[in-house]
């Protein structure tokens, strides 16, 4: 799984032979069928992972905070700084997460977790929770391909006004998406 992570993070060619990935895996070629039926298994297995790591970094990171704004703004922000500090998380997410929009896993089974809470409490006033959905992964892949694009951009504060438009695309009033966008982020658990 660690040889597909860094080959979709490298090249995003999933063409690669499986001897290539075995010997990548430091496995024997043999090895490879006693978890995988065929790359594609192997590829999207990868993308799961990496897409549930980064899943479980925001709920630790993000423990305790109640506000369904708050949370989406950080979760922007956060990935922001992921690039740098995962850059192979990151690319995995850049070069195929636009294939997970609406997976019942990962990052997309908390987003839309919080997004349903958000609209419930009446904080967010999107009409269906799957189009709003959209577009936050969209807007994500956005975010994390601007990152690698102009690695000398303020990725900070690039995230921060993309997460206050996204709340106000989400019906958080102005004022209050322009605050929470900027509120500090949670200490690293």
């Amino acid at each position: 799984m660690s040889a597909a992570r860094q080959i979709l993070a490298e090249t995003g060619d999933t063409g690669v032979s499986i001897q290539a990935i075995a010997e990548r895996a430091d496995v024997g070629f043999g090895s490879f069928y006693n978890h995988f039926q065929s790359k594609t298994e192997l590829f999207e297995a990868a993308v799961v992972d990496a897409l549930e790591e980064f899943g479980q970094s925001f709920d630790e990171r993000l423990t305790g905070v109640d506000d369904p704004a708050e949370l989406e703004a950080a979760g922007f922000r956060l990935s922001a700084r992921m690039a740098d500090s995962h850059p192979e998380l990151m690319q995995v997410l850049r070069r195929r997460g636009l294939g997970h929009p609406h997976s019942d896993s990962g990052l997309v089974r908390r987003a839309l977790r919080d997004l349903e809470v958000g609209m419930a409490s009446g904080r967010f006033t999107a009409l269906d929770p799957a189009v709003a959905l959209s577009a936050l992964g969209g807007t994500l892949l956005s975010l994390v391909e601007l990152r690698f694009a102009r690695p000398d951009l303020d990725g900070d504060e690039a995230a921060v006004n993309l997460a206050e438009m996204v709340l106000r695309m989400l019906g958080v009033p102005s004022d209050d998406a322009h605050e929470v966008a900027r509120r500090p982020l949670p200490d690293a658990a």
